[in-house]
């Protein structure tokens, strides 16, 4: 930590103290991440941002994710910071509704960041204004054993029907096309959510996450059908509901499947298991409609100004620094993440150039099923989830019950 960085890290219950001190000049920021990576590059910026700004004194709070998902909504409505770190998307909309977040607009069109991130906007949006700037995100996509690919003479699929078909050949030399770990569900809901993205579209997957129209819609079941499928012809490695995440990377790695629908932090864990980049690459997951925008999986992170802080115009200075193009190259290529920013710098991984190249020409950027739904909706969608993958012929009964789950979480 440097000696210009004057911060104060406590638990998110000291967060109102620090925001009652505040005065003008003063400027109080909430963080939610203690990973000594990610830690150290929210640490850095901020220590730029004060020798940009000498006549600004930093007070940063920084604690545990999930404690800051508890906290939040009572720091918000209580006595909030002038600047804190949420998630675009469905899970900044009800902080948006209620009141809590400040619109920045003019912060957009002073920066020209209605140019320079317009791939991430959509997500930051809602209600004809935005919300929000983000400082990073990473894609989502299809990894696959190219040594295997190479071997068969396959090539990356464009389509519904040519990944079908590549199934059909690594099969035919017995190699599980497609390997996972559906312990903890989360996984699940990737490959749901690429099936909805290429079956329906952005605004389907919105629409669902929102609470807007039902599981038991004739789109959704086309949905479940690309995705049976996709069991049937293609499959997953057996016992998948048993095995994390990692354990999933295991089977890829030992060459018993080929592919691997998963984010780009899967990567560090396929090196470590002994692959190298010759071995592994990427591909965006294929067209299934003909035609339909692409739209992408792309966790992102963002710092919002709430709507009760009381240093707004120093928080705005503060979301325009780390809105920049250098300042977003360096953050992300500390914790090996991509820069929301198109005119930034991206890391010379290969991974993350392929990555930058999907996201920025997406159709949209969707947060992720657990990030998009409720918490109550989210759990239960991801449980009917893994219950599909191992049995669908419960398709009617999962998609009845998680109608009523989403009527009660909605209402």
């Amino acid at each position: 930590m440097t000696n210009t960085l004057k911060m104060k890290i406590g638990t998110f219950a000291a967060t109102t103290m620090f925001a009652a001190s505040a005065f003008a000049g003063d400027l109080v920021i909430t963080f939610d991440d203690l990973n000594p990576d990610p830690k150290q590059a929210f640490e850095e910026a901020v220590a730029a941002f004060e020798a940009a700004n000498p006549d600004i004194n930093v007070t940063v709070n920084n604690g545990d994710r999930e404690a800051h998902k508890s906290a939040i909504r009572n720091f918000l409505s209580a006595n909030p910071p002038d600047v804190t770190s949420w998630y675009p998307g469905n899970r900044m909309g009800p902080f948006v509704d209620a009141g809590l977040f400040e619109p920045i607009d003019d912060l957009w069109a002073e920066n020209n960041l209605n140019e320079d991130m317009a791939a991430v906007k959509p997500t930051m949006s809602r209600n004809g204004k935005t919300w929000g700037v983000p400082y990073s995100y990473y894609q989502w996509g299809v990894y696959y054993r190219k040594d295997i690919y190479d071997k068969l003479g396959l090539s990356e699929p464009k389509t519904w029907g040519e990944l079908l078909s590549n199934c059909d050949a690594l099969k035919g030399v017995g190699v599980t096309p497609f390997t996972i770990g559906t312990k903890y569900l989360w996984t699940a809901a990737g490959v749901f959510d690429y099936l909805n993205l290429r079956t329906n579209g952005y605004d389907v997957h919105n629409a669902l996450t929102d609470g807007k129209i039902k599981y038991t819609d004739d789109r959704i079941r086309a949905t479940f059908a690309n995705w049976e499928e996709m069991l049937d012809r293609c499959s997953f490695i057996d016992n998948h509901a048993s095995m994390d995440w990692q354990g999933g990377v295991a089977a890829f790695a030992n060459g018993d499947a080929g592919m691997y629908v998963m984010g780009n932090f899967a990567v560090g864990a396929m090196r470590d298991a002994g692959l190298t980049n010759d071995q592994i690459d990427f591909f965006q997951f294929p067209e299934i409609t003909p035609g339909l925008p692409m739209a992408e999986e792309a966790p992102t992170d963002a710092f919002f100004i709430p709507s009760g802080a009381k240093n707004k115009e120093d928080a705005k200075k503060f979301l325009a620094f780390v809105a920049q193009a250098d300042i977003q190259s360096k953050w992300n290529s500390a914790i090996g993440q991509l820069p929301p920013n198109s005119k930034a710098t991206v890391g010379d991984d290969k991974f993350l150039q392929e990555g930058f190249a999907v996201v920025s020409s997406a159709a949209g950027l969707a947060q992720f099923y657990d990030r998009d739904a409720p918490a109550a909706m989210a759990s239960e969608g991801m449980k009917g989830f893994q219950e599909f993958m191992l049995d669908p012929s419960k398709l009617d009964a999962i998609l009845e019950r998680l109608d009523q789950v989403q009527a009660e979480v909605y209402k």
